[in-house]
């Protein structure tokens, strides 16, 4: 069976076009959701023809009377899951009790280290010789639910924030689908913090990236 799948996205939306872009017939995107009516990801959404759903953030009383909205607008897709590609916005249990343990995210860091802004921007400051991005699941905190994948890349001598960047996006790129991909399959299982992802031979919850 298929996984239907929500995105939520807050601006260009790379992360949608890989997951739009990925071959799997295990999973599909029914909708593309964004809190800011000119986020680059609803053109996105459009080109690949699937629906789009705008609900600016402001003006409503509280974080839960906004995700209330949330889970009401995403209602009629009957989706499985639900993946956070740059959706800038810490999402409450009013929204994660919707979907326990089915929602996804994306973090240019490899948790726990760097979580919040910038995470790359944070990683190149400290001076790690290692950077990266991880998938996880969602939960109340900032960047602290239990840790799916993360793929690791590589800070070169002469790395600026933008070609650090640029490489860890290439990763962002295969991890998420990939991980869409099991979670679609039934492959994610959770025990505590701890997730156990049961893998096809030849497949790894870390991946790393060649040198350019």
């Amino acid at each position: 069976m298929t996984g239907r799948v929500a995105v939520l996205a807050s601006g260009s939306g790379t992360n949608l076009q890989a997951l739009l872009d990925d071959t799997s017939t295990v999973y599909e995107v029914v909708v593309v959701l964004t809190n800011r009516p000119q986020a680059g990801a609803l053109d996105r959404a459009a080109a690949a023809d699937v629906s789009t759903e705008v609900l600016p953030h402001r003006g409503f009383p509280s974080r839960d009377a906004y995700d209330a909205a949330l889970v009401a607008a995403l209602e009629p897709y009957r989706v499985d899951w639900v993946v956070l590609a740059g959706f800038m916005r810490i999402l409450t249990p009013t929204f994660l009790d919707a979907y326990p343990g089915r929602v996804l995210n994306i973090h240019p860091a490899l948790l726990p280290a760097f979580p919040g802004l910038d995470g790359a921007a944070q990683a190149l400051e400290y001076g790690v010789r290692v950077a990266g991005c991880t998938v996880h699941l969602v939960d109340a905190g900032t960047d602290t639910g239990p840790i799916v994948a993360q793929a690791a890349v590589p800070v070169l001598p002469g790395d600026t924030l933008d070609t650090l960047k640029a490489r860890i996006l290439r990763q962002e790129h295969q991890l998420l689908p990939q991980v869409v991909r099991w979670a679609a399959e039934g492959r994610v299982e959770l025990a505590g913090r701890r997730v156990h992802v049961h893998l096809p031979e030849g497949e790894s919850t870390l991946l790393w990236s060649e040198q350019p």
